[in-house]
């Protein structure tokens, strides 16, 4: 795990936000949640409970789906995110990874991640070669196929593409939505050891993932979002202990959850 976080590091605070579509759809209702400096927290629920739209509340996507927040507020330290775009977010250390692995296709591996710093325009010309070696070290598969065109990676190998393009914009705060949805049992190991690397060097990580068991191995607290509203929130080892996440997201039932600690 990361170090302590110093005095005044900042943290995200999603605080009775509410999220519309149109006039009528209401996608989230009073949300609150945190995101302590370093840490990372899952985000659970059901197909439709509205985990992405909160990610495109935090990043400032949310518009361009026709999305609109109509009440509360969404800061991460001294700096205000609802209302603003998503390149206020990135210049205030929050990105996020869309679901589902949107890589440039016709460009190459480098090229994808060069594009990923493109916001960040003040940065030296030394502090991209050092993000891009970073990114490169850890995932080593990148570093073989830099001149490939993304289009012809696996599909695991884009979804390391799309979270390294993420890293090169020097994050502190990494918005990951769901990163190991449709990825063979291998890659999705691989994904949650790449999340813990990126955690102990300090990045936060909002996890949102239909793999519930992974998400909560991975988590130091979770939230779960039920019709978009917080259901349940607690430490992510004692969320994992109830019967309404076993039975509803790690597939268990509780008897049988039980009767794994019989002898």
């Amino acid at each position: 795990m990361p170090s302590a976080p110093p005095d005044g590091a900042p943290a995200l605070h999603v605080e009775s936000l509410d999220v519309t579509y149109g006039r009528a759809l209401s996608a989230l209702r009073s949300v609150s949640l945190t995101v302590p400096h370093g840490a990372v927290v899952a985000l659970l629920g059901a197909n439709g409970a509205g985990k992405t739209t909160l990610l495109r509340a935090v990043s400032g996507t949310l518009r361009l789906h026709r999305g609109a927040i109509t009440a509360g507020r969404v800061r991460y330290g001294d700096t205000v995110l609802d209302g603003r775009d998503p390149v206020a977010a990135v210049r205030a250390g929050v990105v996020q990874v869309p679901e589902g692995r949107r890589v440039f296709a016709g460009l190459t591996v480098d090229e994808n991640l060069r594009a990923g710093g493109l916001g960040l325009n003040r940065r030296a010309p030394a502090q991209v070669r050092e993000a891009r070696e970073r990114v490169l070290t850890l995932f080593p598969r990148l570093a073989e196929r830099t001149r490939q065109a993304a289009g012809l990676l696996s599909g695991g190998e884009q979804q390391m593409l799309a979270i390294g393009r993420a890293l090169m914009a020097a994050p502190r705060l990494l918005l990951l939505d769901e990163p190991s949805l449709g990825l063979a049992p291998m890659m999705v190991d691989r994904i949650g050891e790449v999340v813990r690397e990126i955690n102990a060097q300090g990045t936060g990580v909002l996890l949102v993932e239909q793999n519930a068991g992974m998400a909560l191995s991975l988590a130091e607290h979770a939230y779960v979002l039920e019709v978009g509203e917080i259901g349940l929130s607690g430490a992510a080892a004692e969320l994992a202990r109830t019967d309404a996440v076993r039975r509803l997201y790690l597939g268990e039932t509780t008897d049988a959850a039980d009767g794994k600690g019989a002898a």
